[in-house]
């Protein structure tokens, strides 16, 4: 018997079907979304006015260290995920069904166990 699985990614804005991830930074912190071309442009476009006037860095990771306060960016792993997920669920906290789970529900989980 065959058997064929197919994944696809799904764009985070409007649940069409999304053309890749996108990465980008902001303060320190490193985000990325899954987006469909069209949300893709609409992303660039909304930036370009700053990235236009703005300065490349290259990111130097030993210069400087955490910031303060920073909630480690450690791994979840899938079955953690999905434990966080339904006591989320549980509380009543909007968490998705998919994707990396808001640090603030990750630390309420951690605060509650």
């Amino acid at each position: 018997m065959a058997k064929r699985i197919v994944e696809s990614f799904l764009d985070d804005i409007d649940g069409s079907d999304a053309e890749g991830t996108t990465r980008f930074s902001l303060d320190g912190t490193n985000y990325e979304i899954d987006l469909s071309g069209s949300n893709r442009e609409k992303l660039e476009r909304a930036l370009a006015p700053f990235i236009t006037k703005a300065r490349a860095v290259r990111a130097d990771r030993g210069a400087r260290g955490r910031r303060a306060g920073a909630v480690s960016s450690r791994a979840v792993s899938r079955e953690k995920s999905t434990e966080i997920r339904r006591w989320a669920k549980a509380q009543g906290l909007p968490v998705s069904e998919r994707g990396r789970i808001a640090s603030t529900v990750v630390e309420q989980y951690e605060a509650a166990h």
